[in-house]
């Protein structure tokens, strides 16, 4: 029979192993603690930290998607030494966090891009992020922007494409900050500045389709365009000592019919005018030399003396969604983005884009002689062609469906893009070149 002291008698090897295991604990957990410190655990934010959306109607919620499909906010943050970021190889992926803003929020809206607003019930374009193969790309932050642009100008310049850039910017800053507009020209608002009084910060839009002179077709005169590409339209040249950061936007009006001149009175030649007599060149190499004019006046007129440091992106072209002819009943009705296998860039859509970053490359050389300036491409057409589900369609129009009738035919918008909308990740890699730029020497 086993007496009580044998139970309560212990081997020395237990006694040994007891004594371990606290000096054990005691080794491992500043390892724990360290471990800890340099890679923290990323919990979801609390709503207390992160702004209401406000969509319209609060019985609205976002789509469902599958726990493993969501884009998580911790895939947000940046990796460790992850320069440069290649912003055009990448997709979109499912995020149940949605937009910073809406049309009910956000009062500098077009009415033309205010789809929410206009009756667009299928909210599911909103619930998309870019993520970049090879690297993250953060969600925007207005404070950093405010952080680098405070006591600034920036400047959108060139087509509607600018302006719809430029509205996304504004309804993003006035989620922390209301703007005021403080200048326009005309009731058609093509020239408009507004100014942040919180940190002094000044947003402006140039209405210049060309970027170089022109003579835009209208009603009342020739059916086409006349472009002069040897100078750069001085209604927003004049004021590019004023300017800190520049944001070019062109393409869309290149593909109207045109006359070009090289001078004065000397015709290059022209796109699709069968009735004049003129040489047929289509319009490349004249959206090309616009580009050139444009850089080659920016690079000659900031020189090394200006005390004014300048930012220069262009944007490359935005893709339409078109199907069918724009002015024939075509519309742009899906509903999700492509799969990068479903649609390549390529055709005009790819030349096009091809131009505008081979110019830009060439005006980054010539501009290392002028100091205070740096060029880049903002090259947003990728990621454009992927979102079919992003442009107004027939919401172009307050409740084009309003009295019943579903099958009848409107005019829809697939070019410009609904706001919120996939416009707005043009300004996420905004920012985050302008955090390199900053990190490098300073914007």
């Amino acid at each position: 029979m086993v007496s009580i002291t044998n139970l309560l008698k212990e081997p020395r090897h237990s006694q040994f192993i007891k004594k371990l295991v606290p000096w054990t604990i005691y080794a491992l957990l500043p390892i724990a603690l360290f471990r800890l410190y340099c890679h923290p655990i990323h919990l979801p934010d609390s709503p207390i930290h992160r702004t209401p959306q406000i969509i319209a109607s609060s019985s609205l919620s976002p789509p469902h998607f599958s726990p493993s499909s969501v884009h998580e906010e911790e895939e947000e943050v940046n990796a460790v030494n992850e320069t440069p970021c290649d912003y055009t190889d990448g997709q979109w992926v499912p995020d149940k966090l949605g937009p910073l803003y809406n049309g009910s929020t956000c009062g500098t809206i077009k009415d033309a891009q205010n789809c929410i607003v206009h009756g667009r019930s299928d909210l599911g374009y909103l619930y998309w992020r870019w993520k970049p193969h090879k690297c993250s790309l953060p969600r925007f932050d207005p404070s950093k922007f405010f952080h680098f642009m405070t006591n600034k100008h920036i400047a959108f310049i060139g087509d509607s494409m600018a302006r719809n850039q430029l509205e996304s910017l504004l309804c993003i800053l006035a989620s922390v900050s209301t703007p005021e507009l403080v200048y326009t020209s005309g009731e058609d608002n093509k020239f408009r500045r507004w100014n942040f009084p919180s940190h002094n910060l000044t947003v402006s839009v140039y209405w210049s389709p060309f970027l170089v002179d022109g003579i835009e077709k209208s009603n009342a005169g020739p059916n086409h365009n006349e472009l002069f590409l040897h100078r750069v339209n001085e209604k927003w040249a004049v004021d590019l000592d004023d300017f800190n950061l520049v944001v070019f936007s062109i393409g869309h009006w290149y593909l109207h019919p045109a006359v070009y001149y090289e001078g004065d009175d000397s015709i290059m030649g022209c796109h699709y005018c069968p009735s004049l007599n003129h040489t047929e060149i289509g319009f490349y190499d004249a959206l090309r030399k616009g580009l050139r004019t444009t850089f080659e006046a920016v690079i000659d007129r900031r020189g090394s003396s200006s005390s004014n440091e300048l930012g220069i992106f262009l944007a490359t072209f935005s893709p339409s969604h078109f199907e069918g002819e724009w002015d024939k009943a075509g519309a742009c009705p899906k509903t999700k983005p492509y799969k990068e296998s479903e649609k390549k860039l390529e055709g005009m859509d790819a030349e096009i884009r091809a131009i505008e970053v081979e110019e830009v490359e060439e005006a980054k050389g010539r501009a290392k002689q002028s100091g205070g300036l740096r060029i880049a491409a903002l090259d947003v057409t990728k990621l454009s062609l992927l979102r079919p589900d992003g442009h107004p369609g027939p919401y172009m129009h307050p409740f084009p469906y309003g009295n019943g009738g579903v099958g009848e035919r409107v005019q829809n918008d697939c070019v410009h893009w609904c706001l919120p909308g996939p416009v707005d990740t043009w300004n996420e890699i905004l920012l985050q070149i302008m955090n390199t730029w900053e990190q490098q020497s300073g914007l």
